[in-house]
Parts: C-alpha cells; structure tokens; sequence
C-alpha cells in the first residue's frame, strides 16, 4: 500500500509518481514519452526538481489529467496536512466536458484509491461509453442518474449507491437539477 507519512503531507511528486504507476508506465517509460531523461523525471517525482508549465502541461496530456490538477493546492494546516480537506480547498479535476465537474476529495493521491465529488449538471450526458481499470462504488448525495453499466440500464436517485468494475459505462442526469454523488476509485485516475 502506498501511504504518505502523517507528518509529511503529499507533494507534486507523489501525486505524479500515483499517476503515473496507476497508468501502469515505469519512470524510463514515461520520460521517453516526454522526451525527458530517467534521472529528470526522479527528480521530479522526489521533489528535486521543479518541471516547468511546459512540462506540467506535456506531463499532464499524457497521463490524461487537466493541468490544474498538477498545480499545487492550498496548503493545509500542518496539523491536519494529509489527512483533513476542508470545502475550500478540494482540488478540481478531471474536465467540464458534457457538463460534470469534479473535486477530489482524497489529501492526495498516494492511497490505493481516490475519493471524488461529482457534480452533473442537469440534463446533462456522456454518450460514448468510458471503460477503466478500476473498481468504482458511487453514492448518490442527491439527484437521479441513469446508469447504463456493462449494458444493462440503471436509474439511481439519493441514497442509492452503485458499483462498476472496470465494466463499460455511462451517464445521463434527465433532471433539471443538479445531481451530486460522491465516488471512491481504486486505483486513483485522476
């Protein structure tokens, strides 16, 4: 399992090297891609080095990540750094696209899941089906969904919760109100 030490709260660099082993790519893998040496991207991954907004956004495309979710977030207190992430201070991720915007809810991303806020927009939809290596349980805050998960059809509404395995699936928010669920990921995507 991969923990951050409780009084040494979760950097750029562990956030990159989660991604990265989550993307299944070693260190010589991915500084190839990036046209970066081994020893650069260490640096990197260790917080020894600082890469640039060239690298952040190039090291972002390919892990398939917004930039923002490399760039630092708000501190929190050293007291409560890696374990308390309070409304204020969620990093967004993920894109806006088809009208879903997302806050990670996890300090970081070095457990062996993630923790995220999803808001869907009203009526709403993602029409072409996302598969991940991932073992996914969501809970409805609030809302409807329809869940279309390995094929098979699904209405959910607050205090449903439901469960994908690396099936295929997809969304619609048919309500003109916003639907919230709170979704926990393992390994983390984002």
């Amino acid at each position: 399992m991969r923990h951050s030490l409780p009084d040494q709260p979760a950097t750029l660099g562990a956030d990159l090297r989660a991604l990265r082993k989550a993307r299944g790519l070693t260190l010589s893998d991915l500084s190839s891609v990036l046209g970066r040496s081994v020893g650069w991207l260490s640096q990197v991954e260790r917080d020894k080095s600082e890469p640039s907004i060239t690298d952040l956004r190039q090291i972002a495309s390919v892990l398939n990540v917004p930039v923002s979710m490399l760039f630092r977030h708000a501190a929190a207190p050293a007291h409560e750094a890696g374990h308390i992430v309070r409304s204020d201070a969620r990093r967004p991720i993920g894109s806006k696209i088809a009208g879903l915007v997302e806050e990670l809810l996890s300090p970081d991303l070095t457990d062996d899941f993630e923790m995220v806020h999803s808001t869907f927009e009203p009526k709403s939809c993602i029409t072409t089906p996302v598969t991940r290596p991932t073992q996914e349980v969501g809970y409805m805050v609030s809302g409807q969904l329809d869940l279309w998960i390995a094929g098979a059809e699904h209405s959910v509404k607050a205090g449903d919760s439901f469960r994908i395995r690396g099936e295929a699936f997809r969304w619609s928010n048919p309500s003109s109100e916003p639907a919230v669920a709170i979704w926990v990921i393992a390994p983390p995507v984002y």
